[in-house]
């Protein structure tokens, strides 16, 4: 199996390159949506209906899930000479957990529960198919 590597709020790339606002609370910086700054972050609000899913796949950059209500499964996998392999027991993620994905690793998503989540991903949002 392939190293992976535990990526959390204090290693994803999703909480770098957050500027200062003229006139707002001292403390305070934000990371504006992608394209806007090249260094951007693209933020997503997504809803999912219990019993969908998304196939196994990646994305470019690092991402963060926040489940703001329902229940979801994330499971990871690796390449193997027979296709991909199942990496450890499935992620389950309730409402108010946080999940974070490295970038260019395998996974896919099982929405248990009806899902709202916030979805931010370190720059472009971008998504391959794994098979």
């Amino acid at each position: 199996m392939s190293e992976s590597i535990e990526v959390n709020s204090d290693t994803s790339k999703v909480w770098e390159n957050h500027v200062s606002v003229p006139d707002t609370p001292a403390g305070f910086t934000v990371r504006t949506t992608y394209p806007t700054n090249p260094d951007g972050a693209e933020v997503m609000l997504e809803r999912w209906q219990a019993g969908s899913a998304e196939p196994p796949h990646s994305h470019p950059g690092d991402d963060m899930t926040v489940v703001v209500e329902g229940k979801m499964a994330i499971q990871f996998y690796t390449r193997s000479g027979h296709g991909l392999v199942a990496d450890g027991d499935a992620v389950i993620l309730n409402s108010g957990d946080t999940g974070y994905v490295q970038a260019g690793r395998i996974h896919d998503a099982k929405y248990l529960q009806d899902c709202k989540l916030v979805y931010v991903h370190d720059r472009a949002f971008g998504f391959t198919k794994e098979e």
